[in-house]
């Protein structure tokens, strides 16, 4: 009973209590910052100006209670149950194209509709990816082979498929940048890395060139490539007014619930994917670098608990979350400010939306997980 408690207060003592502060202060600075980007547009609809912030509040509450949760289980007996959840997310990706069943909207067929509330099952595919790709990696030892090389491919480009085919090109790239950075970790041989990298090019070239894409996909890309173009095109408002409302901001912002590119809604969707405007406009420079602050400080945060993993499992699982938190971070405030095309990747802990605050929530519990059972 001693030896339980003492094991009890050590893995307390290597709880990143840190990690979780900053990571829920930044879901509540995401509340306030979607209720300010909707509330006046609500409030002329004649709806709630509330509507939107509930439901934030809630899936924040709920994902806090599933990082605690996921922390709570040994991430080895986590781990056990990879299988499982890679043919749930593989099953829910499917069910998605089934007429009645999945949910079409804004172009794309990406939810399913449960009362009030919509679940999107790609947000999940990258969670199922890191526990199935950490666990072969540890089955492997950590050895690459070409052949396990392929199967580790297969199980990631199944679900990738599925994601792009939806059409979500970006949370598909999202997959593919995870499943990189846990390969990485894994010790794989630089040859076969550098194999994948040209192989990525070369797909990339072609899905541009045999006309894969959707015609809103290639907009987006040929208007990032030269912005100066039809800047009255959706590509070129959705960027220019983003721009706009990142200068307005000036260096302290408009204030918080002030300012013009929020309070009249000239930027378009800004509670998901261009939620980083809505800071930069109210709390201005200061508090959009802040805001990038605290990113970087759940990002060491994570890699600390990736490089004190004590075994290939945590540290390949814990550099699947890393990969995910950094990419999306730099992919959605970059696309504001021009430096990345513009696709709809959430900013974590930020844009509305409960699958992804699930989602992020859970990785961080599973560093956690791994943090507070490392070897030192």
């Amino acid at each position: 009973m001693e030896t339980r408690a003492k094991q009890v207060r050590e893995t307390l003592i290597r709880f990143d209590y840190g990690l979780v502060i900053v990571s829920i202060a930044i879901s509540i600075l995401g509340v306030i910052m979607v209720y300010s980007a909707t509330r006046v547009n609500l409030k002329l609809q004649g709806l709630s100006p509330t509507y939107y912030l509930d439901r934030q509040a809630i899936y924040v509450v709920i994902g806090i209670v599933v990082m605690f949760v996921v922390a709570a289980v040994d991430y080895r007996k986590i781990s056990s149950w990879s299988w499982p959840a890679y043919v749930a997310v593989f099953l829910a990706l499917l069910g998605v194209y089934v007429p009645h069943i999945g949910k079409t909207a804004l172009g794309a067929q990406r939810w399913y509709q449960l009362g009030p509330f919509q679940l999107q099952p790609s947000e999940f595919a990258t969670i199922a990816i890191i526990l199935v790709v950490s666990f072969l990696a540890e089955q492997f030892q950590c050895e690459i082979t070409f052949r396990r090389l392929l199967i580790i491919l297969a199980l990631v480009g199944v679900p990738m498929v599925l994601i792009i085919k939806q059409p979500d090109l970006g949370t598909g790239l999202i997959v593919g940048v995870v499943a990189m950075g846990m390969l990485v970790a894994a010790r794989t041989p630089g040859r076969y890395l550098l194999l994948l990298l040209v192989a990525a090019i070369i797909g990339m070239y072609l899905v541009v060139h045999l006309g894969i894409l959707k015609h809103f996909q290639l907009e987006r890309l040929i208007g990032f490539i030269n912005q100066s173009k039809n800047p009255l095109g959706t590509y070129g408002y959705n960027l220019t007014e983003s721009k706009i409302a990142i200068g307005a901001g000036g260096f302290w912002g408009t204030g918080l619930f002030h300012g013009t590119q929020t309070n009249l809604a000239y930027v378009p969707e800004q509670q998901t994917d261009f939620i980083f405007t809505a800071v930069a406009e109210q709390l201005g420079f200061v508090g959009a670098s802040l805001l990038l602050v605290a990113f970087g400080f759940v990002s060491w945060r994570i890699w600390r608990a990736l490089r004190w993993a004590k075994d290939d499992l945590g540290r390949v699982m814990v550099a699947g979350v890393l990969s995910l938190v950094v990419y999306s971070v730099f992919q959605n405030a970059g696309m504001t400010m021009g430096i990345m095309p513009i696709t709809g990747i959430p900013l974590p802990f930020l844009s509305y939306g409960g699958s992804a605050m699930l989602a992020f929530f859970g990785g961080i519990g599973l560093v956690l997980n791994v943090g507070m059972r490392r070897a030192r």
